[in-house]
């Protein structure tokens, strides 16, 4: 063999390795990133679900002169606008169950007790009207305090209701229709007198509680994106892990919870449902997961806007990611400012109307 065939294949021999080390370095760089070797506890988190989420968050444009949200009709914020309609949505008496504030209530006179037994046998098969939830309580003959009938127990009095609105809408003349049917079964069925608010005015109240929803509700969402390499399941679920994030019911998504069982959690964060479902997720490559928040679901105290900002800032910079909105455009300090100011004025508005963010009524009502 010649000098000269002796140095071109020596010379080849170097391409290829050179080649096969660029590809070994490219296919690295490009595989997903893995989760470092620890144990994770996520197992799933019983995480409360509402007709608003459907399962999945949309993500939200961010403008810097609107907060994002999600509108039931009309676009979100303005803290400013008054309390529609000429007649003022009457003040609630209660904070829990029934509550002339969002409900319509048709109270069942008795001419003398009826059993708890009784009345959860009279009960409608379904507790809906339309889009709307029926609700039945009895007034207990010993505490004297309205509750969802109770075997055992004696009533003298109950009430049906039924809510003016929600995020499908508010209730209409069809709805209150099936409403009246409901109840007069119910009523029949354990011998009660009942009384019905007029049509027109509860419909003309819902219309008006619906209005003013549609204008002060808000579910945030922020995108984080990869810079670089993409994400496995297992890494963004151990990166999440680290900031109290837990598994959710449904795969792909995780929840921050509350510090009180059975509220809904303060934060969400989701994923690729197909990518947590793969055969091999480790192989599954995520580029982008969304943290979102649910406004009127989470009370004020739980600061859950300054957790969502610092769960984005502290999880881009740990998993080499930016955070943008729905459109890739990144979401600059004073469009997070602004948005946290515009929040702060939402929050004092919904406390105005009785409707404090994560107060019972307020779960009820955006849902």
């Amino acid at each position: 063999m010649s000098n000269l065939t002796l140095a071109l294949a020596i010379l080849g021999g170097l391409v290829l390795a050179a080649v096969v080390a660029f590809n070994t370095v490219t296919s690295r760089r490009n595989a997903p990133r893995q989760p470092d070797a620890m144990d994770l506890d996520l197992s799933p988190d019983a995480e409360r679900t509402s007709s608003s989420a459907g399962g999945v968050e949309p993500m939200l444009h961010v403008d810097p002169h609107q907060v994002p949200g999600h509108e039931r009709h009309e676009p979100l914020f303005d803290p400013d606008l008054p309390a529609p309609g000429a007649t003022p949505v009457p003040t609630a008496e209660r904070r829990g169950g029934l509550d002339p504030l969002i409900d319509v209530i048709a109270p069942v006179s008795l001419d003398g007790l009826a059993s708890g037994d009784a009345a959860i046998a009279a009960m409608p098969s379904t507790r809906r009207a339309g889009s709307k939830p029926v609700a039945i309580e009895g007034l207990n003959e010993h505490t004297g305090q309205w509750e969802p009938p109770v075997p055992g127990q004696r009533y003298s009095a109950f009430q049906v209701g039924v809510q003016l609105a929600n995020r499908t809408g508010a209730l209409n003349e069809i709805e209150y229709s099936e409403f009246v049917v409901k109840a007069q079964a119910f009523a029949d069925a354990v011998n009660g007198a009942l009384e019905f608010p007029e049509m027109l005015d509860e419909v003309a109240r819902a219309r008006e509680l619906d209005q003013f929803a549609s204008a002060h509700d808000a579910q945030l969402g922020f995108v984080l994106r990869a810079l670089h390499a993409a994400w496995s399941p297992g890494y963004v679920q151990q990166n999440a892990a680290r900031l109290g994030f837990v598994a959710g019911i449904i795969p792909g998504r995780m929840v921050l919870p509350t510090s009180e069982a059975g509220l809904p959690p303060i934060l969400g964060l989701s994923f690729d449902t197909q990518a947590a479902l793969a055969d091999d997720p480790a192989q599954s490559a995520i580029r982008e997961l969304s943290l979102s928040l649910d406004v009127p679901q989470v009370d004020r105290t739980e600061e859950p806007f300054r957790r969502m900002r610092e769960a984005a800032a502290t999880l881009a910079r740990e998993m080499d990611g930016v955070v943008t909105d729905s459109d890739g455009q990144l979401l600059s300090e004073e469009t997070m400012d602004a948005i946290g100011a515009d929040l702060e004025q939402l929050y004092d508005t919904l406390e105005s109307r009785d409707l404090a963010a994560g107060s019972p009524l307020a779960r009820r009502l955006f849902s």
